[in-house]
Protein backbone atom coordinates (compact mmCIF):
# COMPACT_ATOMS: atom_id res chain seq x y z
CA UNK A 1 0.00 0.00 0.00
CA UNK A 2 2.65 2.72 1.21
CA UNK A 3 4.60 1.68 -2.39
CA UNK A 4 1.19 2.45 -4.24
CA UNK A 5 1.11 5.76 -2.67
CA UNK A 6 4.45 6.40 -3.51
CA UNK A 7 4.14 5.77 -6.98
CA UNK A 8 0.76 8.02 -7.24
CA UNK A 9 2.59 10.51 -5.75
CA UNK A 10 5.34 10.19 -8.03
CA UNK A 11 3.51 9.74 -11.13
CA UNK A 12 1.44 13.36 -10.23
CA UNK A 13 5.26 15.14 -9.84
CA UNK A 14 6.10 14.31 -13.23
CA UNK A 15 2.38 15.27 -14.86
CA UNK A 16 3.19 18.77 -12.34
CA UNK A 17 6.57 18.74 -13.94
CA UNK A 18 5.11 18.07 -17.98
CA UNK A 19 2.64 21.09 -17.33
CA UNK A 20 5.03 23.48 -15.83
CA UNK A 21 7.61 22.64 -18.81
CA UNK A 22 4.24 23.42 -21.07
CA UNK A 23 4.05 26.94 -19.91
CA UNK A 24 7.72 27.76 -19.50
CA UNK A 25 9.85 29.03 -22.11
CA UNK A 26 12.90 27.35 -23.58
CA UNK A 27 16.46 28.44 -22.84
CA UNK A 28 16.72 30.05 -26.99
CA UNK A 29 13.55 32.09 -26.47
CA UNK A 30 14.55 33.14 -23.20
CA UNK A 31 17.98 34.00 -24.50
CA UNK A 32 16.25 35.26 -27.72
CA UNK A 33 13.58 37.77 -25.74
CA UNK A 34 16.74 40.24 -25.30
CA UNK A 35 18.03 40.29 -28.64
CA UNK A 36 14.61 40.62 -30.19
CA UNK A 37 14.11 43.89 -27.55
CA UNK A 38 17.31 45.16 -28.96
CA UNK A 39 16.67 45.00 -32.75
CA UNK A 40 13.29 46.68 -32.07
CA UNK A 41 14.96 49.70 -30.28
CA UNK A 42 17.83 49.76 -32.94
CA UNK A 43 15.27 50.05 -35.66
CA UNK A 44 13.55 52.81 -33.72
CA UNK A 45 16.45 54.69 -32.69
CA UNK A 46 17.54 54.51 -36.44
CA UNK A 47 14.11 55.64 -37.56
CA UNK A 48 14.07 58.49 -35.33
CA UNK A 49 17.86 59.41 -36.78
CA UNK A 50 17.38 59.08 -40.31
CA UNK A 51 15.11 61.38 -41.79
CA UNK A 52 13.34 60.89 -45.01
CA UNK A 53 15.85 62.43 -47.86
CA UNK A 54 15.37 64.50 -50.78
CA UNK A 55 18.52 63.34 -52.15
CA UNK A 56 21.74 61.22 -50.62
CA UNK A 57 25.24 61.16 -51.84
CA UNK A 58 27.50 58.83 -51.52
CA UNK A 59 31.04 59.74 -49.88
CA UNK A 60 34.35 58.05 -51.22
CA UNK A 61 35.17 57.11 -47.12
CA UNK A 62 31.64 54.84 -47.25
CA UNK A 63 29.58 57.83 -45.52
CA UNK A 64 25.91 58.06 -46.81
CA UNK A 65 25.42 61.91 -46.79
CA UNK A 66 21.40 62.58 -46.88
CA UNK A 67 19.89 65.61 -47.85
CA UNK A 68 16.75 66.16 -45.46
CA UNK A 69 14.77 69.33 -45.68
CA UNK A 70 15.53 71.95 -43.19
CA UNK A 71 12.71 71.63 -41.44
CA UNK A 72 12.18 67.87 -41.15
CA UNK A 73 15.44 67.76 -39.34
CA UNK A 74 16.08 65.75 -35.82
CA UNK A 75 16.04 69.48 -34.00
CA UNK A 76 12.81 69.45 -34.09
CA UNK A 77 11.97 66.00 -32.13
CA UNK A 78 12.36 68.36 -29.32
CA UNK A 79 9.09 69.24 -27.78
CA UNK A 80 9.81 72.92 -27.14
CA UNK A 81 10.77 73.16 -31.37
CA UNK A 82 7.59 71.87 -32.20
CA UNK A 83 6.64 75.64 -33.56
CA UNK A 84 10.05 77.39 -33.93
CA UNK A 85 10.76 79.60 -36.55
CA UNK A 86 14.27 78.54 -38.03
CA UNK A 87 16.18 81.90 -38.06
CA UNK A 88 18.05 81.57 -41.24
CA UNK A 89 20.54 84.24 -40.18
CA UNK A 90 22.08 85.78 -36.68
CA UNK A 91 20.74 89.11 -36.11
CA UNK A 92 24.27 90.24 -35.22
CA UNK A 93 27.52 89.15 -35.84
CA UNK A 94 30.64 89.52 -33.41
CA UNK A 95 32.27 93.28 -33.77
CA UNK A 96 28.58 94.51 -33.52
CA UNK A 97 28.92 94.13 -37.23
CA UNK A 98 24.81 92.99 -38.82
CA UNK A 99 24.92 90.33 -40.24
CA UNK A 100 26.09 89.68 -43.59
CA UNK A 101 23.92 87.79 -45.80
CA UNK A 102 26.22 86.91 -48.33
CA UNK A 103 27.69 83.91 -45.08
CA UNK A 104 24.76 82.12 -45.62
CA UNK A 105 24.95 81.67 -49.06
CA UNK A 106 26.65 78.76 -51.07
CA UNK A 107 26.95 80.47 -54.68
CA UNK A 108 30.69 80.66 -56.20
CA UNK A 109 31.84 79.43 -52.44
CA UNK A 110 33.94 76.72 -50.94
CA UNK A 111 34.86 76.08 -47.55
CA UNK A 112 38.77 76.29 -46.85
CA UNK A 113 38.88 73.16 -46.38
CA UNK A 114 36.77 70.72 -47.95
CA UNK A 115 34.46 67.69 -46.83
CA UNK A 116 34.98 64.31 -48.39
CA UNK A 117 31.55 63.88 -49.73
CA UNK A 118 31.87 67.28 -51.90
CA UNK A 119 33.65 65.56 -54.64
CA UNK A 120 30.18 63.56 -55.10
CA UNK A 121 28.29 66.33 -55.22
CA UNK A 122 26.36 68.96 -52.73
CA UNK A 123 23.00 69.21 -50.98
CA UNK A 124 20.50 71.43 -52.81
CA UNK A 125 19.11 74.79 -51.09
CA UNK A 126 16.48 74.23 -48.30
CA UNK A 127 17.91 71.34 -47.13
CA UNK A 128 20.80 69.75 -44.84
CA UNK A 129 23.88 67.57 -45.12
CA UNK A 130 22.90 64.81 -42.01
CA UNK A 131 25.51 61.81 -41.69
CA UNK A 132 23.26 58.85 -41.91
CA UNK A 133 23.83 56.50 -38.74
CA UNK A 134 24.25 53.14 -39.50
CA UNK A 135 23.21 49.74 -37.37
CA UNK A 136 26.57 49.18 -36.49
CA UNK A 137 26.84 52.71 -35.22
CA UNK A 138 24.43 51.85 -32.97
CA UNK A 139 26.13 48.29 -31.77
CA UNK A 140 29.28 49.86 -31.17
CA UNK A 141 27.43 51.79 -28.73
CA UNK A 142 27.21 50.65 -24.68
CA UNK A 143 23.61 51.07 -25.26
CA UNK A 144 21.65 52.93 -27.72
CA UNK A 145 20.48 55.33 -25.25
CA UNK A 146 24.26 55.79 -25.03
CA UNK A 147 24.58 56.58 -28.17
CA UNK A 148 26.22 59.94 -29.57
CA UNK A 149 26.68 60.94 -25.61
CA UNK A 150 30.23 61.64 -24.16
CA UNK A 151 30.61 59.84 -20.62
CA UNK A 152 30.00 61.82 -16.91
CA UNK A 153 32.64 64.17 -16.10
CA UNK A 154 34.74 63.69 -19.39
CA UNK A 155 35.81 67.50 -19.20
CA UNK A 156 39.12 69.05 -17.88
CA UNK A 157 38.68 70.70 -15.06
CA UNK A 158 41.70 72.82 -14.37
CA UNK A 159 40.67 73.87 -10.83
CA UNK A 160 40.50 70.13 -9.67
CA UNK A 161 43.50 69.35 -7.00
CA UNK A 162 42.06 65.76 -6.48
CA UNK A 163 44.45 63.47 -8.60
CA UNK A 164 41.79 60.90 -8.97
CA UNK A 165 39.16 63.39 -10.44
CA UNK A 166 41.95 64.47 -12.66
CA UNK A 167 42.14 61.15 -14.28
CA UNK A 168 38.77 59.82 -14.26
CA UNK A 169 37.18 57.96 -16.93
CA UNK A 170 40.48 58.16 -18.31
CA UNK A 171 40.15 61.07 -19.95
CA UNK A 172 43.56 63.65 -20.46
CA UNK A 173 43.62 66.57 -21.64
CA UNK A 174 46.55 69.41 -22.79
CA UNK A 175 44.45 72.52 -22.99
CA UNK A 176 44.75 76.58 -22.52
CA UNK A 177 42.01 78.22 -20.72
CA UNK A 178 40.50 81.52 -19.70
CA UNK A 179 38.04 81.88 -16.84
CA UNK A 180 37.23 84.92 -14.22
CA UNK A 181 34.91 86.77 -16.56
CA UNK A 182 31.82 86.85 -18.60
CA UNK A 183 31.91 85.07 -22.04
CA UNK A 184 29.87 85.40 -25.16
CA UNK A 185 31.71 83.08 -27.44
CA UNK A 186 35.20 82.02 -28.50
CA UNK A 187 37.36 81.52 -31.70
CA UNK A 188 40.53 79.52 -32.51
CA UNK A 189 42.15 78.07 -35.74
CA UNK A 190 42.77 74.28 -35.20
CA UNK A 191 45.70 72.74 -37.04
CA UNK A 192 43.93 69.24 -38.05
CA UNK A 193 45.70 66.16 -38.18
CA UNK A 194 44.66 62.06 -37.99
CA UNK A 195 46.15 61.17 -34.98
CA UNK A 196 46.65 57.53 -34.07
CA UNK A 197 43.99 55.73 -32.11
CA UNK A 198 45.72 52.29 -29.90
CA UNK A 199 42.30 50.90 -29.12
CA UNK A 200 39.05 51.20 -30.59
CA UNK A 201 36.79 52.34 -27.52
CA UNK A 202 39.31 56.06 -27.24
CA UNK A 203 39.51 59.02 -28.98
CA UNK A 204 41.68 61.97 -29.50
CA UNK A 205 39.81 65.51 -30.24
CA UNK A 206 40.87 68.53 -30.53
CA UNK A 207 38.66 71.40 -29.52
CA UNK A 208 37.28 74.77 -28.30
CA UNK A 209 34.75 74.52 -24.92
CA UNK A 210 32.15 77.08 -24.01
CA UNK A 211 31.38 76.52 -20.18
CA UNK A 212 28.94 77.77 -17.44
CA UNK A 213 28.03 76.69 -14.33
CA UNK A 214 30.34 74.55 -11.70
CA UNK A 215 32.04 71.28 -12.70
CA UNK A 216 29.34 69.48 -10.60
CA UNK A 217 25.68 67.90 -12.15
CA UNK A 218 24.76 71.14 -13.54
CA UNK A 219 27.31 72.18 -15.78
CA UNK A 220 26.58 73.71 -19.77
CA UNK A 221 29.12 73.09 -22.22
CA UNK A 222 29.19 74.16 -26.09
CA UNK A 223 31.77 72.57 -28.07
CA UNK A 224 33.23 72.00 -31.36
CA UNK A 225 36.27 70.64 -33.61
CA UNK A 226 37.50 67.46 -35.02
CA UNK A 227 37.78 64.57 -33.87
CA UNK A 228 38.60 60.90 -34.42
CA UNK A 229 36.40 58.44 -32.97
CA UNK A 230 36.11 54.66 -34.47
CA UNK A 231 33.15 53.95 -31.35
CA UNK A 232 31.50 56.63 -32.62
CA UNK A 233 32.26 56.34 -36.35
CA UNK A 234 33.12 53.00 -37.45
CA UNK A 235 37.24 54.05 -38.70
CA UNK A 236 39.72 56.30 -38.11
CA UNK A 237 39.02 59.53 -39.72
CA UNK A 238 39.27 63.54 -38.80
CA UNK A 239 36.10 64.76 -38.69
CA UNK A 240 34.31 67.92 -37.76
CA UNK A 241 32.08 67.45 -34.67
CA UNK A 242 30.27 69.56 -32.28
CA UNK A 243 28.72 68.72 -29.04
CA UNK A 244 26.47 70.28 -26.14
CA UNK A 245 25.24 69.37 -22.84
CA UNK A 246 23.75 71.32 -19.80
CA UNK A 247 23.83 68.96 -17.24
CA UNK A 248 27.27 67.73 -17.29
CA UNK A 249 27.08 65.12 -19.91
CA UNK A 250 24.54 62.63 -17.58
CA UNK A 251 20.84 62.87 -19.42
CA UNK A 252 21.10 65.87 -21.89
CA UNK A 253 22.86 66.48 -25.39
CA UNK A 254 24.87 64.73 -27.88
CA UNK A 255 27.38 65.07 -30.74
CA UNK A 256 26.31 66.30 -33.57
CA UNK A 257 22.71 66.19 -34.84
CA UNK A 258 22.31 62.73 -33.06
CA UNK A 259 19.61 64.07 -30.73
CA UNK A 260 17.13 67.49 -30.60
CA UNK A 261 18.61 70.77 -29.76
CA UNK A 262 20.93 72.34 -32.70
CA UNK A 263 19.17 73.58 -35.49
CA UNK A 264 21.16 73.46 -38.87
CA UNK A 265 20.79 76.23 -41.57
CA UNK A 266 23.74 75.54 -43.94
CA UNK A 267 23.40 73.15 -46.59
CA UNK A 268 27.40 72.81 -47.18
CA UNK A 269 28.54 71.37 -44.37
CA UNK A 270 27.94 67.80 -42.98
CA UNK A 271 28.18 67.72 -39.21
CA UNK A 272 30.37 64.52 -38.57
CA UNK A 273 32.04 64.25 -41.83
CA UNK A 274 35.54 63.40 -42.65
CA UNK A 275 37.79 66.54 -43.17
CA UNK A 276 40.12 66.57 -45.99
CA UNK A 277 43.14 67.10 -46.74
CA UNK A 278 45.02 66.90 -42.86
CA UNK A 279 48.38 67.93 -42.29
CA UNK A 280 51.45 65.84 -42.35
CA UNK A 281 54.73 65.66 -40.35
CA UNK A 282 57.44 68.22 -41.88
CA UNK A 283 54.85 68.59 -44.66
CA UNK A 284 51.75 70.97 -45.88
CA UNK A 285 49.83 72.39 -42.96
CA UNK A 286 46.25 72.34 -42.97
CA UNK A 287 43.63 74.34 -40.10
CA UNK A 288 39.69 74.98 -39.49
CA UNK A 289 39.04 78.04 -38.01
CA UNK A 290 35.98 78.13 -35.64
CA UNK A 291 33.60 80.56 -34.24
CA UNK A 292 30.61 80.35 -31.80
CA UNK A 293 29.05 83.11 -30.51
CA UNK A 294 26.34 83.92 -28.75
CA UNK A 295 23.39 86.41 -30.65
CA UNK A 296 22.95 89.50 -28.26
CA UNK A 297 19.37 90.05 -29.82
CA UNK A 298 17.96 86.70 -30.20
CA UNK A 299 20.18 84.78 -27.16
CA UNK A 300 21.16 81.36 -29.14
CA UNK A 301 24.36 80.16 -29.57
CA UNK A 302 25.74 80.11 -32.91
CA UNK A 303 28.45 78.46 -34.85
CA UNK A 304 30.70 79.41 -37.85
CA UNK A 305 33.06 77.15 -39.82
CA UNK A 306 35.92 78.88 -41.97
CA UNK A 307 35.14 82.04 -43.19
CA UNK A 308 32.12 81.45 -45.11
CA UNK A 309 29.53 79.22 -43.28
CA UNK A 310 27.62 79.95 -41.09
CA UNK A 311 26.15 76.12 -39.86
CA UNK A 312 23.05 77.01 -37.26
CA UNK A 313 22.46 77.76 -33.84
CA UNK A 314 21.83 76.20 -30.10
CA UNK A 315 18.70 77.91 -28.98
CA UNK A 316 18.98 79.23 -25.90
CA UNK A 317 16.34 77.08 -24.09
CA UNK A 318 18.46 74.30 -23.88
CA UNK A 319 21.01 75.65 -21.51
CA UNK A 320 20.40 76.96 -17.43
CA UNK A 321 24.11 79.29 -17.42
CA UNK A 322 24.72 79.88 -20.51
CA UNK A 323 21.53 81.33 -21.10
CA UNK A 324 23.63 84.24 -20.13
CA UNK A 325 26.53 84.09 -20.92
CA UNK A 326 29.92 81.71 -20.28
CA UNK A 327 31.97 82.04 -17.44
CA UNK A 328 35.13 79.62 -18.79
CA UNK A 329 36.60 79.23 -22.16
CA UNK A 330 38.72 75.92 -22.88
CA UNK A 331 40.97 75.56 -26.19
CA UNK A 332 43.04 71.93 -26.51
CA UNK A 333 43.15 68.39 -26.74
CA UNK A 334 41.75 65.63 -25.68
CA UNK A 335 42.19 61.60 -25.62
CA UNK A 336 41.11 58.41 -23.51
CA UNK A 337 43.50 56.38 -21.70
CA UNK A 338 41.90 52.86 -21.51
CA UNK A 339 45.13 51.75 -19.65
CA UNK A 340 45.40 48.82 -21.55
CA UNK A 341 47.46 45.68 -19.49
CA UNK A 342 47.92 48.48 -16.86
CA UNK A 343 50.27 50.97 -19.19
CA UNK A 344 49.25 54.16 -20.74
CA UNK A 345 47.58 54.41 -24.04
CA UNK A 346 49.70 54.93 -27.05
CA UNK A 347 46.55 57.02 -28.44
CA UNK A 348 47.87 60.60 -29.70
CA UNK A 349 47.08 63.83 -29.24
CA UNK A 350 47.38 66.44 -32.15
CA UNK A 351 50.55 65.62 -34.31
CA UNK A 352 51.47 63.38 -32.26
CA UNK A 353 54.40 65.07 -31.27
CA UNK A 354 54.94 67.35 -27.97
CA UNK A 355 55.16 71.06 -28.66
CA UNK A 356 58.41 72.10 -28.23
CA UNK A 357 58.89 70.59 -31.53
CA UNK A 358 57.16 73.29 -33.15
CA UNK A 359 55.43 74.42 -36.87
CA UNK A 360 54.95 71.26 -39.32
CA UNK A 361 55.66 69.15 -36.33
CA UNK A 362 53.52 69.66 -33.10
CA UNK A 363 49.76 70.69 -33.69
CA UNK A 364 48.95 74.14 -32.97
CA UNK A 365 45.50 76.75 -32.11
CA UNK A 366 46.33 80.10 -33.41
CA UNK A 367 44.24 83.52 -33.25
CA UNK A 368 42.51 82.15 -30.19
CA UNK A 369 39.93 85.16 -29.01
CA UNK A 370 37.00 85.55 -26.80
CA UNK A 371 33.77 87.52 -27.47
CA UNK A 372 33.41 90.15 -24.96
CA UNK A 373 29.98 91.61 -23.61
CA UNK A 374 29.71 94.08 -26.27
CA UNK A 375 30.41 91.54 -28.87
CA UNK A 376 33.32 92.12 -29.65
CA UNK A 377 36.31 89.84 -31.04
CA UNK A 378 38.97 90.19 -28.44
CA UNK A 379 42.47 88.29 -27.12
CA UNK A 380 41.96 86.71 -23.92
CA UNK A 381 43.65 87.78 -20.77
CA UNK A 382 45.06 85.79 -18.50
CA UNK A 383 45.46 82.59 -20.33
CA UNK A 384 46.77 79.55 -18.52
CA UNK A 385 47.41 76.18 -18.87
CA UNK A 386 46.36 73.05 -17.89
CA UNK A 387 47.41 68.84 -18.15
CA UNK A 388 46.95 65.71 -16.27
CA UNK A 389 50.40 64.31 -17.28
CA UNK A 390 52.69 66.62 -19.00
CA UNK A 391 54.85 63.66 -19.80
CA UNK A 392 52.43 62.16 -21.84
CA UNK A 393 50.79 65.05 -23.58
CA UNK A 394 51.84 68.46 -22.84
CA UNK A 395 50.82 72.34 -23.90
CA UNK A 396 52.81 75.83 -24.66
CA UNK A 397 51.55 79.50 -25.24
CA UNK A 398 52.87 81.59 -27.05
CA UNK A 399 52.15 85.30 -28.58
CA UNK A 400 52.83 86.65 -32.32
CA UNK A 401 51.98 89.24 -34.97
CA UNK A 402 50.45 86.74 -37.19
CA UNK A 403 49.30 83.88 -34.83
CA UNK A 404 48.04 86.29 -31.89
CA UNK A 405 47.82 83.94 -29.14
CA UNK A 406 48.62 80.68 -30.05
CA UNK A 407 49.91 77.60 -28.21
CA UNK A 408 51.50 74.11 -29.48
CA UNK A 409 49.95 71.14 -27.55
CA UNK A 410 50.06 67.49 -27.49
CA UNK A 411 51.92 64.37 -27.53
CA UNK A 412 52.59 60.60 -27.90
CA UNK A 413 50.93 58.96 -25.12
CA UNK A 414 52.85 55.95 -23.79
CA UNK A 415 56.55 56.85 -24.11
CA UNK A 416 59.86 55.96 -21.71
CA UNK A 417 58.43 58.82 -19.10
CA UNK A 418 55.20 57.74 -19.46
CA UNK A 419 55.28 54.38 -19.11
Amino acid sequence: MAELVCRRRWLLWLLVLAAAAVHLPSAAAVSGRPAARQRLEVQRHLKRLNKKAVTSIKSPDGDMIDCVHISHQPAFDHPFLKNHTIQTKPAFYPDGLLFDESKTTSENKSPSMAQLWHQNGRCPQNTIPIRRTRKDDLLRASSVKRYGKKKHRSLPNPMSVDPDLLNESGHQHAIAYVEGDSYYGAKATINVWEPKIEQPNEFSLSQLWILGGSFGEDLNSIEAGWQVSPDLYGDNNSRLFTYWTSDSYQATGCYNLLCSGFIQISSEIAMGATISPLSKYRGSQYDVSILVWKDPKEGHWWMQFGNDYVLGYWPSFLFSYLADSASMIEWGGEVVNSEPDGEHTSTAMGSGHFPEEGFSKSSYFRNIQVVDESNSLKDPRGISTFTEQSNCYDVQTGNSYRWGHFFYYGGPGKNSNCP
